[in-house]
């Protein structure tokens, strides 16, 4: 190009390729691309191919034909397989403007046709809109949530099928944690929709500087109880609650699966 230079760091030289997408956000990602795609470099974790939700569509009978909303998408991954299990259309609402253009960059390179990716808050959203779903996707924000309970009571308004994956407070495993014990530092009580407990507050401290800082939109969020968790979603209505993947030694927690049904 007869020695042109670009100065402006928003210009690809380079000839067009999913490559160069994805390096918009180089060194953000999280996930793993997908066979043909693997090869591409992105993150590490495998979330277009999760486990965990080939799982959750066994328990739930799958998602054919189906209505699904779908709370933080992050970068698309449960979105795609949501989309290759069948589901007539996806809702998937992201908060976080990096996220969100993620997804994006993800769709046109996947050639998702039936996700539409929002970019907002989604307990607004579930506030304000009174559409019912088929199935509800929740995986890894109830513990990013300032009022955790009044997701689950909202997740009940608009569902009657749901998946969740979370971590959870648990006393002895987070107090004997020198890494976790200092995010923990208050404990509060709260209720929703005649639900009352208590509340554990978690402090995101330095990881609020990470490039790919993909936590709530607040400096801290709350937790709840294992215990509390499966409370409020029977006083909720979901009777028929399935656990898997539970993990005591997170590096960032216990966590578990769990599927609800009514």
């Amino acid at each position: 190009m007869l020695g042109r230079k670009f100065v402006n760091p928003h210009y690809v030289s380079a000839a067009p390729s999913e490559q160069n997408a994805l390096d918009i956000f180089a060194g953000e990602w999280a996930s793993r691309f997908p066979p043909p795609y693997s090869n591409l470099v992105a993150g590490g974790i495998p979330l277009f191919q999760d486990s965990r939700i080939a799982w959750a569509l066994e328990q739930l009978g799958g998602c054919q034909g189906q209505n699904v909303l779908e709370l933080g998408p992050l970068e698309g991954g449960h979105s795609y397989l949501l989309e290759t299990h069948g589901a007539a259309t996806i809702t998937a609402i992201e908060a976080n403007t990096a996220a969100f253009l993620k997804c994006l960059i993800a769709k046109e390179i996947l050639g998702l046709k039936r996700v539409r990716f929002l970019c907002g808050d989604f307990i607004q959203y579930l506030a304000q809109n009174e559409e019912h779903f088929d199935l509800v996707l929740a995986a890894g924000v109830l513990y990013h949530m300032g009022e955790p309970f009044s997701l689950l009571r909202l997740l009940a308004e608009r569902t009657n099928r749901t998946y969740i994956w979370t971590h959870y407070y648990d006393e002895q495993i987070i107090q004997g944690n020198p890494n976790l014990r200092p995010k923990f530092t208050k404990q509060v009580s709260s209720s929703a929709g005649g639900f009352r407990c208590t509340m554990y507050r978690q402090s995101y401290l330095n990881s609020l500087q990470s490039p790919g800082f993909c936590g709530g939109s607040a400096e801290f969020s709350y937790w709840l109880t294992r215990e509390d968790i499966l409370k409020a979603l029977a006083r909720y209505g979901f009777h028929d609650v399935r656990i898997a993947h539970e993990q005591t030694d997170h590096p960032h927690g216990p966590c578990f699966s769990l599927v609800a049904m009514k």
